[in-house]
């Protein structure tokens, strides 16, 4: 039973890594669909989401099994744990990313404005931090987690000041709406793939250190003592 267990839970690994990097690669083409309104790309992107839900289910019932064969404890209770938090974060990533590649057509038309108002930039930031997060994630690596809460507040700031600039430009222009409420869509989908992958460090650092931590400014305060805020 032992060593069924240990194979459970490599494969459990295996799956949670495979379920990160699917997603990275799915986020990297959304954005480069985005920046170059490529629309057979976005379309491929929409018409390859069904993988990334059919690992999800495979990681939710494999973690289901697990619960139910074994009790486990301390370290590989909490990898079962992060991991069924994890899978449903980037489950929810992917998600975002084909919603993005959805809104390539209907942006196509007014390609400019995505360089205008430098949502490209934006596009570049979700797709770095997002290799960035799924990097920690395979390595365990929880000395770089600030380093995401930082970029993802960065990204949310940017992204929330180009909105304040497309609505203004909505007010003088009123053929510009329809495009510029995609647009919007867009970034605020950019901002929860960013509040998903601090999510995801967030469990990265419970999985190694078993440490709960909520809130990128609490770990920023704590993280200046050198230690991670702990919320109890």
């Amino acid at each position: 039973m032992e060593r069924h267990f240990e194979i459970e839970l490599q494969k459990l690994n295996k799956r949670i890594n495979k379920m990160g990097n699917l997603v990275a690669g799915q986020v990297h083409l959304a954005m480069t669909a985005l920046t170059e309104c490529d629309l057979e790309l976005a379309k491929t992107i929409v018409e390859q989401d069904s993988e990334v839900d059919e690992l999800d289910v495979k990681i939710d019932k494999l973690c289901q099994r697990i619960f139910a064969l074994t009790q486990p404890v301390a370290t590989d209770l909490r990898l079962i744990m992060a991991s069924l938090k994890m899978n449903n974060d980037l489950e929810r990533m992917g998600d975002h990313a084909v919603g993005i590649a959805k809104r390539v057509e209907s942006i196509a038309e007014f390609r400019e404005f995505i360089s205008e108002f430098k949502i490209d930039e934006v596009a570049a930031m979700t797709d770095l931090l997002v290799k960035d997060v799924v990097n920690i994630l395979t390595s365990r690596k929880t000395v770089f987690v600030k380093d995401i809460f930082e970029t993802a507040g960065m990204l949310k700031d940017k992204a929330q000041g180009i909105s304040a600039k497309i609505v203004e430009e909505m007010t003088r222009k009123s053929d510009v709406i329809v495009v510029a409420t995609n647009l919007m869509m867009v970034l605020t989908q950019m901002e929860r793939i960013a509040g998903y992958s601090t999510n995801i460090a967030e469990s990265v650092i419970f999985l190694v250190e078993g440490r709960v931590v909520k809130h990128a400014k609490h770990f920023k305060e704590n993280s200046e003592e050198g230690e991670p805020k702990e919320v109890e």
